[in-house]
C-alpha cells in the first residue's frame, strides 16, 4: 500500500505540493449531512471507504462559477469513478437546503455533496481558503479504503484539473488492486 501511495505521489507530484495532508497520512474520519439527487442523508467517510476509495473534494460555495464547472465535470465523470470502484463527495460550508438544490441542478444527481457549515471537516483536511477562512479552498483528496491519503491536489484556478487528477489516481489504485 505504501508503494502505491508513493507511486501516486510521484506521478502527481504537483498535486501534493500545497495540500496539508500528505500522501500516506491517515485521513480524518467525518460524518456530515449530505444530499444526493436532492435527498438528504448522513454520509460517513469510514462507511464509504468499506466500498472502495473515496474522492473528497472541497469547493468554496455552491452555485458560483468555478464550483459549478467543477460539479459539472465530476458529474460527467461519475460513471468513470464508479467503474473504478470510487465514491465521490463534494464538501462546502453551504447548508443542506442549498446543497439539496445544488445536488440536482449542478451535480446532476450523480454524486453527493456534504454540508460543512461549522468548517470542522475543511479544517481537519487543511482546506481552508487563506484569503477568507469562511470558505474552503479548492482541494481534492483521494483516500484509499485503508483511510490513507493517496493524493491531495489544491488549485483554485483550474476546477477541471481536479477531476482529471483524482480520476487518474483512482484508476491507478484500482489497477494495482485488481490482481
Amino acid at each position: 500500500m505504501k508503494r502505491t501511495a508513493l507511486l501516486l505521489a510521484s506521478l502527481l507530484c504537483s498535486a501534493a505540493a500545497t495540500a496539508a495532508l500528505a500522501p500516506g497520512t491517515k485521513a480524518p474520519d467525518f460524518t456530515t449531512q449530505a444530499s444526493l439527487a436532492g435527498k438528504a442523508f448522513t454520509f460517513t467517510l469510514s462507511e464509504a471507504l468499506k466500498k472502495g476509495p473515496v474522492v473528497v473534494y472541497f469547493y468554496p460555495e455552491a452555485f458560483t462559477s468555478g464550483c459549478t464547472v467543477e460539479a459539472h465535470e465530476f458529474a460527467a465523470a461519475a460513471q468513470d469513478f464508479a467503474a473504478a470502484g470510487a465514491t465521490v463527495i463534494g464538501l462546502s460550508h453551504d447548508g443542506i437546503e442549498k446543497l439539496q438544490k445544488f445536488s440536482v441542478s449542478e451535480c446532476r444527481s450523480k454524486f453527493a455533496v456534504g454540508a460543512d457549515a461549522d468548517q470542522k471537516i475543511m479544517k481537519a483536511y487543511d482546506a481552508v481558503l487563506k484569503e477568507d477562512p469562511t470558505y474552503s479552498d479548492r482541494t481534492s483528496y483521494v483516500i484509499a479504503p485503508t483511510g490513507e491519503v493517496l493524493i491531495a491536489y489544491t488549485n483554485m484556478d483550474h476546477p477541471r484539473e481536479h477531476v482529471t487528477k483524482t480520476l487518474a489516481a483512482v484508476r491507478q489504485w484500482a489497477a494495482a488492486h485488481s490482481r
